[in-house]
């Protein structure tokens, strides 16, 4: 099997453990445990994963613990990759809602299914979506509404990006555009980085991406976000109105990234997980690294994330039907 980059964790002779861990949970632990993730390094799920990883070996549920990268396909096939996988706990999936909730309204044919084939574990952390503008609109524009009145003005210019077609944000982007009338022109990217560029050159006057990828752009004042999609203010933007209070009533939504093993993962190992990862996620040390990515850790019991796929799943359908989107 070949790895890319991977990102090896050890514990200093594995005798190492936090607090409370003894012998016996050593005894148990695996010898290594891997998060697949779908996305490169330095992507919003690979921080997330490479902090979880480490957990894993400080909570002693493995020696060593490594982040397995499995770009390509939009993040199916890092699914797959887990799917086929033995169901021992060792192979761990982490995905954001839409490859497992989205994609089925948007391909004909996945090489998984996401209900049989994977057994859900625990939410992970969510994150809301923004939308932001660049130099090339003008800096009197500050909200959704006004770039949607600048759209009509300069509909030659009426464009936005996504980190990729087909994805709830892209859908985001679409929906905003039909709810002010407008036909907001889509392109699409592989991934928020890969987009910042154009936005800040000015080639791109908007960008529909996670909230956590603008931040670091938000102090040079080249990149705005006019609007955010919590059902509240998101905590890293507080000056910045929801797409809720600028209008678009409909427009609250979080999206999530979960864990999953494999189909057959007995309920021992799923609880001895699920264990682990509640843990992780509530360390303070966890919870502010991951607000430097716009994550909120947001641990949950087995049966909230399938409660939660399968909500997503259905509310997504519609929407993507009225859009008419196909990936394939």
């Amino acid at each position: 099997m070949t790895i890319t980059r991977r990102h090896l964790i050890q514990s200093a002779g594995a005798t190492v453990l936090l607090a409370g861990i003894g012998r016996s949970a050593l005894a148990q632990a695996l010898e290594t445990a891997r998060i697949v993730v779908g996305f490169p390094p330095g992507s919003t799920p690979d921080a997330l994963a490479r902090r979880v990883a480490e957990k894993l070996v400080s909570l002693g549920y493995a020696r060593a613990a490594l982040v397995d990268n499995r770009p390509g396909a939009g993040g199916q096939i890092a699914v797959s990759n887990v799917k086929g996988a033995a169901p021992d706990g060792a192979s761990i999936l982490l995905t954001p809602m839409a490859i497992l909730g989205v994609y089925p309204h948007t391909y004909k044919k996945l090489p998984y299914d996401p209900v049989a084939d994977l057994t859900p574990v625990s939410m992970g952390a969510t994150f809301d979506v923004g939308f932001a503008v660049g130099p090339a609109v003008p800096e009197s524009v500050r909200t959704i509404p006004e770039f949607m009145a600048w759209c009509k003005a300069n509909p030659a210019k009426a464009s936005f990006g996504s980190p990729a077609p087909g994805s709830p944000l892209h859908f985001t982007g679409i929906m905003l555009g039909r709810a002010a009338g407008v036909e907001l022109t889509h392109i699409g990217f592989r991934g928020t980085q890969a987009a910042i560029p154009d936005l800040l050159s000015g080639q791109l006057p908007a960008l529909c991406g996670p909230l956590g990828e603008f931040l670091r752009h938000l102090p040079g004042g080249k990149v705005r976000v006019l609007g955010t999609s919590g059902a509240q203010r998101s905590r890293f933007t507080p000056n910045v109105a929801t797409f809720v209070e600028q209008g678009f009533k409909d427009m609250a939504l979080s999206e999530w990234h979960g864990f999953f093993l494999p189909a057959k993962a007995s309920p021992e190992v799923v609880q001895k997980l699920n264990t682990v990862l509640r843990q992780a996620l509530t360390a303070p040390d966890m919870v502010e690294g991951l607000a430097v990515f716009g994550l909120d850790p947001a641990p949950s019991t087995p049966a909230e994330l399938a409660s939660k796929l399968k909500a997503d799943t259905e509310r997504w359908g519609p929407i993507v039907k009225a859009i008419g989107f196909m990936a394939d």
